[in-house]
């Protein structure tokens, strides 16, 4: 390993109470060494997978969450079980068929991988790109498995399989903290269901909305992005749902149907203000939206659109 990489991966002095393996993750979230690269990928991905509905589809947006976690079970459940039959004899064709299996498994989940992780924090970026390193170094490793099995040499398959598994397992140790850890992937819109209780509450007066811009007020706990169009007053919870960005901040815009739409300032994830459901992603949960109500005060009452 050259200077440069080295000061790169050097583990972090760890803090009381952590787990070594914790300490060197948590390290390389703070490589801004990994930043050129990652700018360079995340260029090429976004070029390469432009907003629409193919990346859409790519982050889950249609099945309502992220479609990557469940589809890397295809290929660690395949060459886990390689693994086992491995270590069994008569099994030879078995195992070819698993590695095979995995490695085509492996093509949706990398691409819906990218997808995600191009909209990440740099944070989570930077541990995403040593996940990807580590996965994609397993897929090669099994596919030279593949070959070397395919042409009888038995035993140099499955040492490659081996080590193919340990990069694997590696990866998998990353993507987990992204999830866990840093909550990658996750629903951060506050849940009001939680946080407000039933009925209607008073909100603010509707003199002092802007008609047409979006604003912030509070209700309780929650931080409540509000706009108002004319007579209608269109309420939703603030916090974005897929990384907590400040929807009153984002653009308003019309999709194809001719409904207004919240853009979140940070990823362009687009949200319907009427009901919070996803236009576009990355966000894949719908935003918390309010029904709401102009008393003859000019009150403006939400409560929670069920």
């Amino acid at each position: 390993m050259n200077r440069r990489a080295s000061k790169i991966f050097r583990r972090a002095p760890a803090a009381p109470g952590t787990t070594a393996p914790v300490a060197v993750v948590e390290g390389i979230e703070r490589r801004d060494g990994l930043d050129r690269a990652i700018g360079a990928v995340q260029g090429a991905v976004r070029r390469g997978l432009p907003k629409g509905p193919a990346k859409d589809a790519l982050h889950g947006v249609p099945a309502g969450h992220p479609v990557h976690p469940p589809l890397t079970d295809l290929p660690i459940g395949a060459w886990s079980s390689a693994a086992i039959l491995d270590l069994l004899p008569g099994t030879r064709r078995a195992s070819q068929v698993l590695v095979a299996a995995g490695l085509a498994g492996a093509v949706p989940t990398a691409l819906t991988g990218l997808a995600d992780w191009s909209e990440l924090h740099r944070e989570q970026q930077r541990v995403g790109l040593v996940h990807a390193l580590s996965t994609g170094t397993a897929s090669l490793l099994y596919t030279v498995s593949l070959v070397a099995r395919v042409r009888g040499r038995e035993g140099a398959g499955r040492a490659l399989g081996f080590a193919g598994l340990t990069a694997l397992m590696a990866g998998g140790y990353l993507g987990g903290h992204l999830a866990f850890r840093q909550a990658a992937g996750a629903n951060h819109a506050d849940l009001t269901s939680h946080l407000v209780p039933l009925g209607w509450h008073d909100l603010c007066a509707a003199a002092e909305l802007p008609d047409g811009w979006p604003v912030q007020r509070r209700l309780g706990y929650l931080d409540l992005f509000v706009l108002r169009r004319g007579d209608d007053v269109h309420v939703l919870a603030d916090r974005c749902s897929h990384l907590a960005g400040p929807l009153h901040q984002g653009r308003i815009v019309t999709d194809d149907a001719g409904d207004a739409c919240v853009v979140c300032p940070w990823h362009g994830s687009t949200f319907r203000v009427d009901d919070g459901s996803v236009v576009h992603g990355p966000a894949t949960a719908r935003q918390p939206a309010f029904e709401s109500r102009v008393l003859d005060s000019g009150t403006v009452q939400v409560r929670p659109l069920t």
